[in-house]
């Protein structure tokens, strides 16, 4: 874990300003590293020690209308190209790795397939697919997608409700919407979740809402445009997003990658494969 880390805010035009923070090694390897939905930079904390030992700078922004990033209600999937490489910009970075948590893998896919010269391999962890590949979507997901398209000033209330029960619960409340078996996962690591998922809504739910909408409807992304290496990384036991959806989407990626957790749920693959993941990006550079 770390202590509390510095913001970069940037902007993306005259209206749009994003916020990052970089955990890891300042002098590494450029990794950018996407948060789930809902979710924020602070996810990032859990990794900051094996960023370092693997020799990554890792940039973890707020997707916009999370955590201090402005919200951008009218964006879209493919949008995400456009304010990731204006992170790489403010770092001063011209081409990177990067590494997607859950409901980050649209907008991950999104930005290597629009940037194929800046985005050199991609890691999708525990990720999100397209409705054309998730045959048996949740009941949560369908439901959270549902508000968001037909009553999206309803979900923000639910949301805004659970973040009023999360920051006055025990962390359990948070991580058990990731895990079936919360007693496991140590109190450091719950905690991130926890500060993960209210700083998500620290200013707005429109981060949310807007990415439920869209990544319910056929996502904008030319896959056969993604020249980065792929690897997806899932767990069998994943209830969250099941892994059927994960063998579909492979098929769809030229020459991605597939590595199975037999015995992992959401978050247990998040915490299993990042570091894996991790360890990867570093390797890219000396292949």
């Amino acid at each position: 874990m770390t202590a509390s880390i510095p913001t970069t805010t940037v902007s993306i035009d005259e209206n749009r300003q994003l916020t990052y923070t970089e955990y890891g090694d300042a002098g590494g390897t450029p990794v950018l590293f996407l948060h789930g939905a809902p979710g924020s930079r602070r996810l990032g904390t859990l990794f900051d020690t094996a960023a370092r030992e693997h020799g990554i700078r890792l940039l973890a922004p707020d997707r916009p209308g999370y955590g201090q990033s402005l919200p951008w209600p009218d964006r879209s999937i493919s949008d995400a190209g456009t304010f990731l490489t204006a992170v790489l910009d403010d770092a001063g970075v011209e081409t990177a790795g990067l590494v997607a948590f859950s409901g980050g893998s649209a907008h991950a896919l999104a930005a290597a397939a629009a940037h194929p010269d800046r985005i050199d391999r991609l890691d999708v962890v525990a990720g999100a697919t397209p409705p054309s590949v998730s045959a048996a979507t949740p009941t949560p997901q369908r439901v959270l997608s549902g508000l968001a398209k037909r009553a999206p000033r309803g979900l923000g209330a639910l949301l805004r409700g659970q973040a009023f029960l999360a920051d006055r619960l025990d962390p359990s409340f948070v991580v058990a919407q990731y895990t079936d078996d919360a007693d496991s996962v140590p109190e450091a690591v719950q905690s991130v979740v926890k500060a993960d998922f209210l700083e998500a809504f620290a200013e707005s739910r429109s981060g949310a809402v807007t990415e439920f909408r869209n990544t319910a409807s056929e996502w904008d992304i030319a896959f056969e445009a993604i020249d980065a290496e792929v690897c997806l990384w899932h767990g069998e036991r994943d209830t969250n997003v099941p892994i059927a959806g994960a063998r579909e989407l492979k098929a769809q990626i030229p020459g991605a990658e597939l590595r199975v957790f037999d015995d992992a749920d959401h978050l247990q693959t998040l915490r299993r494969a990042t570091p894996d993941a991790l360890a990867a990006q570093g390797r890219r550079t000396t292949d």
